[in-house]
């Protein structure tokens, strides 16, 4: 049996300013703070001698290895990704960028925002656009019922609230 697994899509090229705003902040971070910090590291651990035995400079290479993996991703992405300004023409439809407040047949309430694949943060309540979930709500109207199949089984949910920030 083989182990080829095919590349992972990267979903959808889109962001919104504060998510574009956070992965420049990640990448300044990682590149002008971190990476210069753990390369100090290392060669502080190499003028030490033998480095076939020295644990702090094979931590370090890794940790550089590993600086320099998400800088690359991270520059590539930047460059691909589309950052969405402006809010759409109908704020009266679910689409990208919207905060939107469901309700589920126990009267339970959830509130989401529709976010690029890179912003993803459920416990702050951003979806990703790609989500199953995500893609029942896009261009449905205030008081839509949107059904949605999870693997608990199938959930219905009324829309209530449509924000746009």
């Amino acid at each position: 049996m083989s182990r080829y697994r095919p590349p992972r899509t990267a979903g959808t090229a889109l962001i919104t300013p504060e998510g574009e705003a956070r992965l420049r902040a990640e990448l300044r971070e990682l590149w002008q703070v971190r990476r210069p910090q753990v390369t100090q590291a290392v060669s502080e651990a190499a003028a030490q001698g033998d480095r076939s035995e020295n644990a702090e400079y094979t931590y370090g290479k890794k940790m550089l290895r590993e600086i320099d993996s998400r800088v690359r991703f991270l520059r590539k992405r930047l460059e691909q990704l589309k950052v969405v300004h402006e809010r759409p023409a109908d704020t009266q439809r679910v689409y990208f960028g919207a905060w939107v407040t469901l309700e589920d047949e126990q009267g339970e309430e959830a509130r989401y925002r529709l976010v690029g694949t890179d912003e993803l943060d459920l416990k702050t309540g951003l979806i990703s656009i790609d989500s199953p979930l995500a893609r029942a709500l896009l261009g449905k109207p205030l008081d839509a019922e949107v059904r949605v199949q999870t693997p608990a089984g199938e959930r219905l949910w009324y829309l209530t609230a449509i924000e746009y920030p």
